[in-house]
């Protein structure tokens, strides 16, 4: 499925009349939709009471939806409890923090740990699954709907004190390693283990805290696996198994591991929310979760979800403006996508998601929206093998941990520091630079990068130092932020001086640490120019490592706050600070000089473009997004084509209000006839 590219929409047939369904599937054709996502959401019409199912309903719409050469991926549909399982089994729901268990009327509330959700939820994949598995048109499953939110159910303790005995030799052994003497919590049961709710006083040990969280992760892959487990056991090959996930700012499962036994990751994408502060995402932020999702394994994904209008509950969010909805859409291509499903076809005027609009009308006209789709749809049908048949191209290593985001969730250290962001804020200048940026575990293979950025790497073994030395020493260039090497796997912090077992490879120690309060900053010298240190100031004390800024106030003026460790053939760079934009600019302006690493191309891009790469064995694609309300004037330097016009452009490219280009260099051959690599 990774080799096509697949254009679609979301698509609810139970909520409309079947004499819609034929007007609403030439309306998709005429969109070029190629595929239609259903049927995640359709557990009490699917199984209208315990063990009888009609799948008579969804027959019917699929082949209208077949009959008009629309391939299907199927949704199974665990992620709302029908009502009749809900009052059999009124446990199976999750339990907040509070110890609230909530009640039936929303989404997403059983608990995976639950093993009569677990079965229940396998024993329905299984049935639709042995039900499409010979259909044509079926290509594909979703698993769920967007997995999330934590349980502190009985459920979940019982799976803990199962899971902490596969893990720890014995009780004397977690004790140990949590540290259990500290306020008196010896355990010599494993019953008396509690979950991580909310206490009265301060948070719970830091090292049961972050074993919970790794356990309620573990719970999401598991639950997920029954229904692969399911679905797999009859339907062919073929095909393909995903997920929905929520991009690179949902925190709460390990998406690594959940990603793992997926086919293709897929995730659901809306740059204007109804939730967020600001209208608009910038582009860098969505630009991460991209690359966050194709860093998961390392391949071409899916938008399962694409924002095709005001997003919206009890509340509306802003209209996407003229030209968004496909810039979007072509943002997530240009980063990797491979399939671009939109949410959803139509408003729907009854439900919880009123307010959540549709490419329809919630009367089923037509909208504008539609048309901009329907535009986009034509001009990339001719391209979709051309595409398809390439992947983005990276310059640069960006590692994140959930381990490590977790345990920043228990103990940020300073109450404005946020893990994610810190990432972020890294991702941002290296997007704001014209470059690239794989987001990729600590486990995968990051050898190949000349430039690994590793912000804020608190949790770190033996191994994983050895990984990073044998990477620097080979002639790759490593950066490290504060709070680096502070932590063991246990959640418990290491007993000697920081950054711990990384001290040698930096060539530093940190002789103390200074959390700063809101809007406190101090001045940081950056060989001539200044930046500013925000939230954490490490003061560094050189060992092997030079010096290449220096705080210029507080008690520690002229201490080291950024080092230079050069190590073989590699180096180093050790920050003792989150820092702001213009520090962050800085250290990766010296990362990227020690790496010796080009500039994607010559193109000269203004603020508020987006200028991206695919590459295949046929050359590279250049896609220009222009995230303006105005219009932008981009100089090439060079010809080139222009994929969607078909024409060439030799020097000046001008795109309008959210407009994007699609180019391939022209490349003038001894013989001086023209060709596009």
């Amino acid at each position: 499925m990774r080799s096509r590219l697949f254009w679609g929409v979301d698509y609810y047939p139970e909520h409309w009349p079947e004499a819609r369904w034929p007007h609403d599937a030439d309306a998709m054709v005429a969109a070029h939709f190629n595929v239609v996502r259903l049927a995640e959401f359709a557990w009490s019409l699917l199984e209208p009471t315990d063990g009888h199912f009609d799948f008579g309903w969804l027959d019917r719409a699929i082949d209208v939806l077949a009959e008009r050469g629309l391939q299907i991926v199927v949704g199974t549909p665990s992620a709302s409890i029908p009502p009749w399982l809900f009052a059999a089994h009124p446990d199976m729901v999750i339990v907040d923090a509070d110890g609230i268990r909530r009640t039936y009327g929303s989404r997403r509330d059983g608990s995976p740990a639950s093993p009569v959700y677990r079965d229940y939820a396998a024993r329905i994949a299984r049935k639709m699954a042995a039900h499409y598995a010979d259909h044509p048109a079926v290509i594909g499953w979703q698993i769920d709907n967007e997995f999330g939110d934590r349980d502190y159910s009985s459920h979940a303790q019982a799976g803990f004190h199962e899971w902490l005995k596969a893990r720890y030799p014995s009780l004397d052994a977690l004790n140990q390693a949590w540290g259990t003497r500290f306020w008196s919590h010896v355990y010599t049961d494993w019953a008396q283990i509690p979950v991580p709710r909310q206490t009265t006083h301060a948070r719970h040990n830091p090292g049961l805290h972050l074993d919970y969280d790794r356990y309620l992760s573990d719970c999401y892959v598991a639950f997920q696996q029954a229904q692969i487990d399911a679905i797999r056991e009859v339907v062919p090959q073929t095909h393909f198994i995903t997920h929905n996930l929520m991009g690179f700012t949902y925190a709460d499962i390990d998406y690594f591991d959940l990603a793992a036994p997926l086919d293709v990751v897929s995730w659901d994408n809306y740059p204007s929310a109804f939730w967020r502060e600001n209208p608009f995402a910038v582009p860098a932020d969505v630009a991460l979760n991209h690359a966050a999702m194709w860093g998961l394994k390392q391949s071409n994904f899916w938008v399962m979800e694409q924002q095709s209008g005001p997003s919206g509950w009890h509340i509306v969010g802003p209209m996407p403006r003229p030209g968004q909805v496909a810039l979007w859409a072509w943002q997530a291509i240009a980063h990797g996508a491979n399939g671009i499903v939109f949410f959803r076809w139509r408003t729907n005027p009854r439900g919880a998601e009123q307010n959540w609009h549709g490419i329809l009308h919630a009367d089923g006209t037509r909208t504008r929206r539609y048309q901009e789709i329907q535009k986009m749809g034509e001009a990339l049908t001719p391209l979709m093998d051309q595409i398809a048949a390439t992947e983005p191209f990276h310059d640069i290593a960006l590692i994140h941990d959930y381990d490590i985001r977790f345990s920043f969730q228990i103990h940020p250290d300073n109450p404005l520091f946020s893990y994610e962001q810190h990432v972020a804020d890294y991702f941002h200048a290296i997007h704001d630079d014209g470059r690239t940026a794989a987001v990729l575990s600590v486990e995968a293979d990051w050898d190949d990068y000349p430039l690994v950025l590793a912000p804020a790497l608190r949790i770190v073994d033996e191994a994983l130092v050895r990984r990073l030395t044998a990477y620097v020493e080979a002639g790759g260039i490593l950066v490290l932020t504060m709070r680096s090497g502070s932590r063991d796997r246990t959640n418990a912090l290491v007993e000697t001086p920081f950054p711990g077992l990384l001290a040698d490879l930096c060539g530093v120690t940190v002789r103390e640490s200074d959390s700063l309060a809101k809007n406190d900053r101090k001045r940081v010298r950056f060989g001539e120019n200044e930046a500013y240190a925000t939230m954490w100031c490490d003061v560094i004390d050189p060992t092997t490592a030079d010096v290449i800024a220096t705080y210029a106030e507080d008690f520690y003026t002229d201490e080291a706050a950024v080092s230079l460790q050069r190590r073989r053939k590699g180096a180093v760079v050790y920050v003792g600070t989150a820092g702001d934009a213009m520090l962050v600019q800085q250290i990766l302006a010296k990362a990227i000089e020690l790496a010796q690493i080009p500039l994607m191309s010559d193109i000269q891009i203004p603020d508020g473009v987006e200028m991206t790469r695919r590459r295949g064995d046929n050359g590279v694609l250049i896609f220009v997004l222009n995230h303006n309300a105005t219009e932008a004037v981009i100089t090439l330097n060079h010809p080139h084509h222009e994929q969607m016009t078909n024409a060439v452009i030799d020097e000046v490219l001008l795109l309008p209000p959210y407009g994007v280009a699609v180019l391939q260099k022209v490349i003038e051959t001894a013989t001086h006839n023209l060709r596009t690599t």
